[in-house]
């Protein structure tokens, strides 16, 4: 597969990857092995893991540890998610879960509902899985092979990497999107990090800067020169201890790399919602797995294109007779590939029926509702209703 690819220089500007150049022959392999070898440079790791060692971070809740459990677990929370937000949710989850047994064994909606507002709730179904899997395959042990470790539900190639490394102390590269802004400023490479052409060569790059030694100060070396100097917006370039390399720096185009993926237009969703109340309850309804909020409760939804009587009437008959339907303000929530209007209607009970005892329904607890399964905005909204702020339209 070739390739056009710059010294590691400043001076010879930024890497074009064009496909075009791309070639299927029989050399493949061999071309792909001296681009690796032209990658290597010792130097880069060597000045990554001093500054690692002197300015890093040292003191985040999941460091100095060499559990896989609790490696694991925070790579998985930091997927697409900010430190500061994870932190709480970690000590949360290793007080209720303190180790992989404990994690396997819980039923699934306690797995939601200590989850519920880190977002991304495809993470929170697979780490389950993944626990158990953990459990039942390994005996409760993480595997130290990294390609063991990608077969279990949520773990790719670079998360697999970070726990390896921290975990076991083997070398292996990591490329998350921290790293990838790293390398793209570093080495000038051009194109968005996410299209396969651009991040292929990454990978290669990535594996050829392997240090022979000290392989976690290197990992997070780089997690944290992504994280706090070489940052999206605002980099500290004077500081970093790869400024002197950094072709980005010395092109004049540290704000243009990387790459950000092309935008497309973002969608509009709308539907509406019932808070149906009884007393000092709601009605909460349990959501598929798949999908939006896959696993949590949340409130009734209709169609806003329907009829809103008929909607209610259909929704509110099995549980009581409508005393009062009432508008509440609307919400917009928005989502990595779309963005959701939420239009809430409060729905008093006048008589309410017995539920079957199979339904996919339950009566929920407002004292309870702070610490249950519930997609953030929902439960902004339900909390606000209960306090009795002012929410009507």
């Amino acid at each position: 597969m070739k390739r056009v690819v710059n010294n590691l220089a400043p001076t010879k500007g930024v890497v074009n990857f064009d496909a075009a150049n791309v070639n299927n022959g029989s050399s493949q392999a061999q071309i792909m092995h001296e681009q690796s070898a032209h990658f290597a440079d010792p130097a880069f790791s060597e000045a990554v893991i001093r500054w690692q060692k002197q300015y890093g971070r040292h003191a985040l809740p999941w460091q100095n540890t060499r559990d896989a459990y609790r490696v694991w677990l925070s790579e998985i929370m930091l997927q697409q998610t900010q430190v500061t937000a994870v932190i709480p949710y970690y000590h949360k989850f290793m007080v209720r879960f303190p180790d992989v047994q404990s994690l396997a064994q819980a039923p699934s909606e306690d797995v939601m509902a200590h989850w519920a507002g880190l977002g991304y709730y495809t993470r929170a179904r697979n780490l389950h899985r993944c626990a158990q899997r953990v459990v039942a395959e390994y005996g409760g042990i993480f595997p130290d092979n990294p390609t063991l470790l990608e077969d279990l539900p949520g773990i790719g190639r670079s998360t697999a990497a970070a726990i390896v490394g921290f975990s076991y102390g083997v070398k292996a590269a990591i490329l998350d999107g921290n790293v990838k802004r790293v390398f793209a400023r570093v080495f000038g490479i051009d194109g968005y990090p996410g299209a396969r052409l651009i991040e292929e060569p990454m990978w290669r790059r990535a594996v050829a800067l392997l240090p022979e030694d000290g392989i976690e100060s290197y990992t997070q070396g780089l997690m944290d020169l992504g994280a706090t100097l070489c940052t999206r917006s605002k980099p500290t370039c004077g500081v970093c201890p790869l400024a002197q390399r950094c072709v980005a720096l010395a092109t004049d185009r540290v704000s243009e790399l990387p790459v950000r993926k092309p935008k497309k237009a973002i969608p509009e969703k709308q539907t509406g919602m019932l808070v149906i109340v009884d007393r000092n309850q709601v009605l909460l309804e349990q959501r598929p797995d798949s999908g939006i909020w896959g696993g949590l409760l949340s409130l009734p939804e209709f169609d806003m294109a329907l009829d809103l009587e008929a909607s209610v009437t259909r929704l509110t008959a099995p549980f009581g007779t409508v005393a009062s339907c009432a508008p509440l303000q609307s919400i917009l929530h928005v989502f990595t590939h779309f963005k959701l209007q939420i239009s809430p209607y409060e729905i008093k009970l006048e008589r309410r029926l017995h539920m079957a005892a199979q339904s996919s329904y339950v009566w929920y607890a407002a004292e309870n509702l702070a610490d249950a399964p519930l997609p953030a905005p929902v439960k902004k909204l339900l909390l606000a209703v209960f306090r009795q702020d002012d929410l009507f339209v």
